[in-house]
């Protein structure tokens, strides 16, 4: 392990290029999850009530057993086996010209773009990081937040199965003090969690409605217990600005009605990780510009 770490210091470039290469693979494996993740929950939670209400109830048209593993990916629409030379990231969409090998129906862009996301973001931390043990764990955070991410934008949910454990591991990352202290990151989950539930539960005092949902509440604990308590403000700010833009971009194209809901989600993640890397030079940044501190 230290040869490797060694190799690696002494060549970052290297290093760099072998983790987006991984990185490719990683993002087909979470396209995997993004889409059977919520099918395999809402079989569950039939499941679930069907044994509640002792009746039966009508089962998800999926095939046994269905898990992340198995049965092998499949064309959405014709649902014939992809071939495994088909399923190289990126390059087999190329092949393909964006078409399934058998139908000739058009594969979603969702798909590539997840793998060069999810390479981007790898390379970005092996750039900042370096090879260590804490690239490690945040490079383990990051797959989980863009599989949070797409998930919540397609389903509007934020599964636990990915959320509590991210928690837990940002609490133990910090156990050392690795990015913040012990302290700080056991307030942070706190804090993280009490404050979007402190809006929730005054907005819906206020109005009768429910302005989110309870994974929010968890993803804010999530950060609160990476990176402490200090950046959540930032967090919390930057990622409702985001979304506004977003959503008045939607309604304006057309594409949102007013009073519909929208995930927020994927902006608390993007206002996360970019907190992760950047915070502290934009809060000295707002303190020494903005308020001439």
């Amino acid at each position: 392990m230290d040869y490797w770490i060694t190799l690696f210091s002494q060549h970052p470039a290297l290093f760099i290029t072998l983790v987006g290469l991984t990185g490719l693979i990683l993002g087909s494996f979470l396209n995997v999850v993004i889409h059977r993740l919520p099918l395999m929950m809402d079989r569950d939670w039939r499941r679930e009530c069907q044994e509640y209400c002792e009746q039966p109830i009508a089962q998800a048209d999926l095939p046994e057993p269905f898990n992340i593993a198995v049965p092998r990916s499949r064309c959405g629409h014709c649902q014939s086996e992809i071939p495994a030379k088909y399923n190289v990231p990126i390059l087999g969409y190329l092949w393909l010209k964006g078409r399934c090998h058998h139908c000739q129906s058009a594969i979603g862009m969702r798909y590539p773009l997840v793998e060069a996301l999810t390479a981007a973001v790898s390379m970005t931390l092996a750039h900042y990081f370096g090879p260590n043990a804490l690239f490690l764990g945040l490079w383990v955070l990051s797959l989980g937040l863009i599989a949070l991410a797409f998930i919540d934008a397609d389903t509007m949910l934020l599964p636990d199965q990915i959320t509590l454990p991210l928690l837990w591991l940002g609490l133990l990352i910090n156990l050392n003090g690795s990015i913040a202290t012990l302290e700080d990151a056991v307030l942070g989950a706190v804090f993280g969690y009490l404050s979007l539930w402190s809006v929730f539960q005054g907005f819906k005092l206020l109005t009768g409605k429910e302005g989110m949902g309870y994974g929010d509440f968890k993803l804010m604990a999530l950060f609160g217990a990476w990176l402490g308590w200090q950046p959540l403000l930032l967090i919390i700010l930057l990622s409702s600005v985001l979304g506004a833009i977003y959503g008045i971009a939607q309604i304006a194209l057309g594409r949102q009605q007013k009073g519909n809901p929208m995930p927020f989600g994927p902006w608390i993640i993007l206002a996360g990780w970019i907190a992760l890397l950047w915070g502290d030079h934009i809060i000295q940044w707002y303190f020494h510009q903005v308020l001439g501190l």
